[in-house]
């Protein structure tokens, strides 16, 4: 059967301060009043079964995310001691698959992406499905690029592997990681490459024997975790997985190597939502440019995003390219810029231990 695996781990951190960590980026309510995570499950569910989705996520966020998505479960986590990485994350979610259905398909999804029409994502998705299940492919989802990006992974596509129902996939020629401007450029215009979207489909054997062939010692440890997860040394055992392991993505680790991936061209509106600066392509802008979440007045102000997740109001006046964000006890007011440097501004905070609640 087919199962859904959502990667529901991670800060979120480049949406600080509405991202904390208590409640990062998967739990807000960023492309509509629901959740990133719920928007994900709702996506999916026509196409598999609440029963059947699974979501990895950190164990410190397991209660979060229990107490925000009330449609889950505990038996729906899969709790990791921290995060180390989706390598690890995939290996583990189908080690746990195997054991409940030695058939089992997992189709791998992100919990913070967006992805439009979901009817067209999955027609793409059953075609991966059936691809995962002819052989032993290993299936990824690229995106027709619609502009010159440089903060997304690229798929150079090699000859058409099949043409079903109007839904074109590929071997792999090559996974690239993220380019410079010029690159970028030529990838967008060649029509040769695609946006690594991180939306895979494969069988919990196919990945585990893939997982074998590329990455032996965590395999192994893969193994000795799978002897052990039945009974009281299930947590050590855990542990010692995770403590053992590197910390490496599916893509360096597995598909970058393997023989066996096939690309599903997807001609969808797909974006990462990766900062606050995605909001001006996934939110309705006026002829201003401006976003404008919450309570939020601009006067004779263009292009800024303004969200007010608190009470009272947030008024930009005479401004232009800023990021403000006004939420419980922070404002952050940002110039678009410096977006990218966000990471370095928690450095900051996170080295001086009166500012580090703010975090």
């Amino acid at each position: 059967m087919e199962y859904a695996v959502i990667m529901a781990g991670g800060r979120g951190e480049r949406f600080w301060p509405l991202s904390r960590q208590a409640r990062p980026k998967q739990l807000l309510p960023i492309i509509s009043e629901k959740t990133m995570l719920e928007e994900t499950i709702d996506r999916i569910l026509p196409l598999v079964p609440l029963e059947r989705v699974v979501v990895v996520t950190d164990r410190e966020l397991r209660e979060a995310i229990l107490t925000r998505v009330p449609s889950l479960g505990p038996e729906h986590i899969i709790a990791e001691p921290y995060g180390k990485n989706t390598c690890l994350a995939v290996g583990l979610a189908a080690v746990e698959l195997l054991a409940r259905d030695p058939e089992a398909v997992m189709i791998v999804l992100s919990s913070d992406h967006l992805v439009k029409p979901a009817e067209q994502l999955l027609e793409i998705l059953r075609e991966g499905v059936r691809i995962a299940r002819e052989g032993e492919y290993l299936v990824t989802i690229g995106i027709n690029p619609t502009r010159p990006e440089t903060g997304y992974g690229y798929i150079e596509i090699g000859s058409q592997f099949a043409a079903e129902r109007g839904i074109l996939s590929y071997q792999v020629a090559a996974f690239k990681e993220k380019p410079d401007r010029p690159t970028a450029q030529m990838y967008y215009q060649d029509r040769q490459h695609l946006w690594n979207s991180g939306m895979f489909i494969w069988s919990a054997k196919s990945i585990l024997r893939s997982i074998g062939n590329c990455q032996p010692r965590l395999r192994a440890s893969l193994d000795e975790y799978a002897g052990r997860r039945g009974g009281a040394e299930r947590v050590p055992a855990l542990e010692n997985l995770y403590r053992e392991a590197d910390s490496v993505s599916i893509d360096v680790a597995i598909l970058e190597s393997a023989e066996n991936v096939v690309v599903i061209k997807g001609d969808l509106k797909w974006d990462d939502v990766g900062s606050w600066l995605a909001l001006q392509r996934i939110r309705k802008t006026g002829i201003d440019g401006n976003v404008r979440i919450g309570d939020v007045l601009t006067i004779d102000s263009f292009e800024t995003t303004a969200v007010n997740d608190g009470e009272g109001i947030v008024v930009c006046f005479g401004v232009s390219d800023l990021v403000v964000v006004k939420t419980d006890n922070i404002v952050m007011v940002a110039h678009k810029s410096q977006m990218p440097q966000l990471k370095k501004l928690l450095g900051k905070l996170n080295d001086d231990e009166r500012l580090q609640q703010y975090l």
